[in-house]
C-alpha cells in the first residue's frame, strides 16, 4: 500500500478509527487469509482483532459478555451442549 493509498483510505474514514472512533489511527488492518486491506485502525483495535483471531463469533460473544449478557451452553441431551450462536 502506498502512502497516498493509505491517506485516501484514512480520508474515507474521516480520519478516525472505524471501531472506537478515536482520531488519527495509524495501523493498516488486513484480512490474514486474503491479504485484503480493510482499513486503518488504532493500535488497540488492531490488537483486539488479532487477539480474537478475526473471528466474528468470538467478537459477538465478547460484546454480549461486556454488555452483561452472559452466555451459557444449553444442555440438549446428556453430555451434549449447544453453544449460543
Amino acid at each position: 500500500m502506498t502512502v497516498d493509498q493509505r491517506k485516501a483510505l484514512l480520508d474515507e474514514q474521516f480520519g478516525i478509527c472505524p471501531i472506537c472512533l478515536k482520531p488519527a489511527p495509524e495501523h493498516v488492518d488486513h484480512d490474514h487469509e486474503t491479504g485484503r486491506v480493510r482499513g486503518v485502525l488504532c493500535f488497540s483495535c488492531n490488537a483486539a482483532l488479532g487477539q480474537f483471531r478475526d473471528r466474528p463469533d468470538v467478537m459477538r460473544r465478547a460484546a454480549a459478555y461486556v454488555e452483561g449478557n452472559v452466555w451459557k451452553p444449553k444442555l440438549v441431551a446428556p453430555g451434549v451442549y449447544r453453544l449460543p450462536s
